[in-house]
């Protein structure tokens, strides 16, 4: 009898969730092959089987190892096509997700893969440059600078070296889109990147890998070996090669300039910009370095023009985003939309609304800098335009849900706290700014904080804001401040004077 293929996500939290141990379970069964596949991102399912039917995928949702007989018997499954939190979705970056073995190469070339690079490579750098232009596409790691004017500076810069650079250190509390990516569809960076290498004339690369990520570090590290032994890097004139590299922990190294330092073997510490690294980057050559997301977009754009994607969005935000939606929801997972809809849209159809028996309290967007938004702004488009104008940011998409048991005060001193952790030592502001903010927010917490500490805190982040170097200092007053504008009342609870 022909064994049965069904599909099993071995990603991360896929298995965390509890697929590794059906893996297990099922690993000698004789009526079935298991197949590996990447998370379709629905966590709130997982695990989730899939099988082949004449009608489609269909799968079965928060599976235990005695279910196997009932989903053999394909009794109980539900269309993947029919899915809400799926149907419901525009996936063009994350198209393969929970269809393809990530690490089969024939596999991502039969769905279209390196389609994006022939395309790149039929265009002269500067035409690359242009399509880059018209796509609109603004770097997803959370700056939103524009890809095109960094891909421009970079080509133009005289150089015999040049280096392409995908930050992989993605440390905000709530997200995992990059992990997904690299361990859930490897090829698609690699050949984000090798269309950056193709356009600014790099033909060296480097990953810089989060060391809490080994899974998705292994992924990269067998798919570059793939594609080396395929002869794909061996294109036009360009030796091109790529290298993984693990960093040590630090989420200050997400930052460019301390990735870099920490990419050539010193401290990662944030230097002052200019020279920016397109001019003078990696060992002070023209360096591209953007996160993950931006280089997995870059095959679609390529293989479908750039004004396919500045169809999809908004004015000033054009294509998708990738939105990781957690906290206390009932439907965690990561979703792939047109960027306009409201906060309030993305909460009700894909979180599916709070989870059971808690009532929603505040959102926060863009980590652990990110502002919060009570109930009452949760109507505001999800686009850098009107984020910005918030006095907000919307970062790498991590969207994470509190309910009313929060404590605010508890929430800003833990923020502030994460700061003065994480903070490089390198600018006043943010070395001894995240200090003495946490040590008022302790005496708030304790009831020994006076009225005055309000106004300080106030000071101190304006200060902060204006005054620090890099984002991390620049943004951590954002969620303290904002906790204080919208819950005031948690805040004059404590203080005494």
């Amino acid at each position: 009898m022909t064994p049965i293929r069904l599909y099993l996500s071995n990603d991360t939290s896929s298995r965390a969730a509890g697929a590794e141990k059906l893996a297990d379970a099922w690993r000698d069964r004789s009526e079935i092959q298991l197949i590996h596949t990447s998370s379709r991102g629905a966590f709130f399912l997982e695990p989730m089987v899939e099988r082949d039917t004449p009608g489609g995928r269909e799968a079965w949702f928060n599976v235990l190892p005695n279910d196997l007989p009932r989903i053999v018997a394909g009794v109980g499954g539900t269309k993947v096509a029919e899915i809400p939190f799926l149907q419901q979705q525009n996936r063009f970056t994350f198209a393969n997700f929970g269809i393809t073995e990530p690490l089969a190469l024939d596999e991502y070339q039969s769905r279209g893969g390196f389609k994006g690079l022939a395309a790149a490579q039929s265009l002269s750098p500067d035409a690359i440059v242009e399509e880059l232009r018209l796509s609109g596409l603004r770097g997803r790691g959370g700056a939103a600078f524009p890809v095109w004017k960094k891909w421009q500076v970079a080509q133009q810069t005289e150089s015999k070296q040049k280096y392409v650079v995908a930050n992989a250190d993605e440390g905000d509390a709530g997200t995992y889109s990059d992990r997904m990516m690299m361990e859930g569809d490897p090829f698609r960076l690699i050949e984000g990147m090798m269309i950056c290498a193709r356009a600014i004339g790099a033909t060296r690369g480097y990953l810089y890998c989060r060391y809490e990520y080994p899974a998705a570090a292994r992924a990269m590290q067998f798919a570059i070996q793939k594609a080396r032994e395929a002869d794909l890097f061996d294109c036009d004139d360009y030796p091109f090669d790529l290298e993984v590299v693990i960093g040590a922990g630090s989420y200050v190294c997400g930052e460019e300039t301390a990735l870099l330092e920490s990419l050539e073997g010193r401290r990662g510490v944030v230097l002052a910009k200019p020279p920016y690294p397109a001019v003078s980057g990696l060992y002070g050559k023209p360096t591209i370095v953007s996160n993950v997301l931006t280089f997995a977009t870059l095959p679609n754009i390529l293989a479908n023009g750039g004004a396919w994607h500045a169809s999809l969005g908004t004015e000033g935000s054009r294509g998708t985003m990738a939105l990781q939606i957690g906290g206390r929801v009932k439907q965690p997972g990561l979703v792939e939309v047109p960027f306009g809809l409201t906060l309030r849209d993305v909460l009700d159809r894909f979180g599916g609304g709070m989870a059971p028996g808690a009532r929603l309290k505040a959102v926060q967007v863009g980590g652990p800098l990110g502002s919060l938004f009570p109930e009452s702004q949760l109507d505001i488009p999800i686009c850098y335009d009107a984020f910005a104008g918030a006095g907000a940011i919307l970062g790498h998409g991590g969207i994470v849900v509190y309910d009313d048991e929060t404590s605010m005060v508890d929430l800003a001193r833990h923020f502030m706290s994460f700061t003065a952790d994480e903070s490089c030592g390198k600018c006043t502001p943010c070395r001894v700014g995240s200090v003495r903010g946490r040590e008022i927010l302790e005496r708030i917490q304790s009831g020994q904080g006076t009225a005055e500490d309000l106004i300080l805190l106030s000071d101190l982040g304006e200060t902060m804001k204006s005054a620090s170097l890099c984002a991390l200092g620049g943004r951590a007053p954002y969620p303290v401040l904002t906790a204080i504008e919208h819950f005031p009342e948690e805040f004059r609870l404590k203080p005494r004077g």
